[in-house]
């Protein structure tokens, strides 16, 4: 234990003398450089999208490259005021899981849907990590449309990472747990009772829709990152792991005993063999699957109730452990599918392995013994090489299309380029600071689109105005297309820009929903038209068919309200023009406001807590008479005999 306690103390060491020497030597491009690569004139459009998970906050944000403005946020596993979303009638259900309504969670990863390894841009998948869950974002509309609760795990970090023809969508369990009838152990029982799992969840391929396949029973250790295989590789998926010690307490130390710990290799398709075989052990499991229906522009839960598990001490052939230094973080695999690139975050190496060579190390059965019932292949045996001195703190590595690769160096805070095949590092130049995560457009698949690689820093410091204790969050933009990496600008982020994914902006464009179509709008409470427009009562709950168009609110007076009454304004967008959003509210509204784009329907529902005149009014300004957007709604006391009637202009009507 002392032992690792120096070495981690020698490490800070060598960080203090870095950081101090680093911003004298940034391989920075001239400013007029600098600032002709990343202006985006006026009326022009960014090269690229840029999806950044935002960590903490729950949500996904979007910029533009290389101007790095930001776009657009993405709300996912986290309530979002801004448009409503957890708050209306229509968006509650997508944070339903088995534990109850969550308005928050941890998203850290994403992966943009492939066809044959190469981005498609129809989907991007992200990953909630406290209450485990894959959301599914459709990039023609940029909404939320799915949720799937993950059963059997615990914290969802190591997701959600896909197969190249986006046939699954992964997610490895970051804290193994006790599973099964007894659950109730003591901690300290942890290598008799813990157990981790990897879940397969497929993906329809017209609809998108997810389902969990089958989950891999692993023993105790901690998933980190994974990547699925291309060309060669496609059959297989590679995860990241640490604590191969099985350690409970103190993991800083305890789980970095060990010299090496492991690249698991996953042979999908011979698992997907299995379960069609009806292999494996079926059980009972309680779970959430939340899908938004874009036609009634409405969401909805169906809960799960079962799983199926592989067990691969039972079936033999499928998993694989091959030895990595040292505490693993990334795991990516490169453009052409025959190397996967290790990122042991204590280690002084990149080990680099050989997928031809596993192949014939399994084929062989060139092992170095059994882990906890896993092939452990050898070390020799299935490595391409390692990159020597490469930084400190090596995380996370991605590839361009002329067969080189850039890694993130958390503690040295810089990125290194290296060459794939001669393992020779080529170039590198310092973050600012604490680099997490990279991200070369294009940069996990078959067809790297290159140009820039994007540093997400932990740490501001120095780069911006001071906000406080807390700093704005941090990216910066290197220009990789030539010999040397040049950095070209700086710009903040929201929440924590944990990773990210660059898509090209026509991949994106081309299918951009703009509106709802009015005459496909399927809401159970719609009004087409200002004619359609009513006021329902049912028992003690009034419905409110209500429409916007510039500029009212149709009906935008009511009365015959009681005390008691639950009031649901169910708001139809009758505008068929691009950009036109309606908002709505009511004062002392609980639960929030919601946003309808034009040609949708959404509900805000009201309790009243007292008699009186209540006014309601649009939240987005939509035109010059946006003010005037607004009407009223009239509050008698429970009892009262007062008629239930509605008007805009004209003469009340009374139900």
């Amino acid at each position: 234990m002392k032992k690792i306690i120096y070495l981690i103390g020698g490490i800070l060491a060598v960080i203090a003398i870095l950081w101090q020497c680093k911003t004298k030597s940034a391989a920075t491009a001239s400013a007029s450089d600098a600032a002709e690569k990343v202006y985006v004139s006026p009326g022009k459009h960014d090269e690229f999208y840029n999806f950044v998970s935002g960590g903490f906050n729950g949500q996904m944000s979007v910029y533009g490259l290389p101007s790095g403005r930001l776009l657009k946020i993405i709300p996912v596993f986290s309530v979002f005021p801004e448009n409503g979303y957890g708050f209306s009638d229509e968006t509650r259900a997508m944070l339903n899981t088995s534990r109850g309504w969550l308005p928050w969670d941890d998203e850290h990863h994403m992966s943009v849907s492939e066809t044959n390894g190469e981005q498609d841009a129809r989907w991007i998948f992200a990953n909630a990590n406290n209450t485990p869950r894959i959301a599914r974002i459709d990039l023609s509309t940029f909404r939320t449309v799915e949720i799937l609760e993950i059963p059997n795990s615990a914290g969802n970090h190591c997701s959600p990472f896909i197969t190249q023809n986006t046939e699954y969508v992964i997610a490895g369990t970051r804290f193994s747990i006790p599973m099964g009838a007894q659950q109730d152990v003591a901690i300290n029982s942890y290598k008799d009772n813990f157990k981790g799992t990897l879940s397969f969840i497929s993906v329809n391929p017209e609809s998108g829709r997810l389902k969990l396949a089958f989950q891999i029973l692993m023993p105790g250790m901690d998933f980190d990152l994974s990547r699925g295989g291309k060309g060669p590789s496609a059959d297989w998926f590679f995860f990241s792991c640490y604590n191969s010690e099985r350690a409970n307490t103190l993991l800083e130390v305890n789980a970095s005993q060990n010299d090496k710990d492991f690249i698991v290799a996953v042979n999908w398709k011979k698992a997907e063999e299995y379960m069609k075989a009806g292999k494996g052990v079926r059980s009972k499991s309680h779970y959430a699957h939340n899908i938004y229906d874009e036609k009634k522009h409405s969401a909805s839960t169906t809960w799960e109730e079962d799983v199926l598990t592989l067990d691969p001490t039972v079936l033999k052939d499928f998993v694989y452990l091959m030895p990595c230094p040292k505490s693993p973080h990334g795991c990516d695999v490169d453009p052409t599918g025959k190397f996967i690139a290790a990122s042991g975050k204590l280690a002084a190496v990149i080990p680099v392995f050989s997928f031809d060579k596993m192949l014939q190390a399994i084929e062989s059965k060139t092992y170095d013994g059994e882990y906890q019932g896993i092939p452990v292949l050898k070390y020799e045996a299935v490595l391409h090489g390692e990159v020597q001195k490469p930084g400190l703190g090596p995380l996370h590595t991605e590839f361009d299309a002329n067969g080189n690769a850039y890694t993130s160096m958390f503690v040295s805070s810089e990125i290194v380029k290296w060459n794939v095949q001669s393992l020779q590092v080529l170039d590198r130049v310092p973050t600012y600071y604490s680099i997490g995560h990279l991200c070369v457009p294009g940069g996990d698949t078959r067809k790297p689109w290159g140009k820039y690689v994007i540093a997400y820093n932990k740490i501001t410091k120095d780069r911006f105005l001071p906000t406080g204790p807390e700093l704005t969050q941090s990216a910066q933009l290197y220009d990789i297309s030539g010999d040397k990496m040049k950095l070209l600008l700086d710009f903040p982020t929201i929440g924590e820009p944990h990773y990210a994914n660059a898509v090209p902006a026509e991949l994106i464009s081309k299918n951009s929903v703009k509106i709802y179509k009015l005459e496909e709008n399927a809401h159970p409470y719609v009004a087409k038209g200002e004619g359609q427009a009513k006021v329902v009562r049912e028992g003690n709950k009034v419905h409110v068919y209500m429409t916007a168009i510039r500029s009212h609110l149709t009906p935008d007076n009511i009365e015959g309200v009681r005390m008691g009454d639950e009031v649901h304004f169910h708001v139809t967008n009758l505008e068929q023009d691009w950009d036109i959003p309606h908002g709505f509210t009511i004062r002392g509204s609980t639960n929030g406001e919601t946003l309808i784009m034009p040609g949708e329907t959404q509900t805000i529902s009201w309790k009243p807590d007292q008699v009186g005149v209540t006014p309601f009014y649009c939240t987005d300004f939509c035109s010059a008479l946006h003010q005037e957007m607004q009407g009223y709604i009239r509050v008698s006391p429970a009892g009262s005999n007062i008629p239930l009637k509605y008007w805009t202009g004209d003469e009340p009507q009374v139900q």
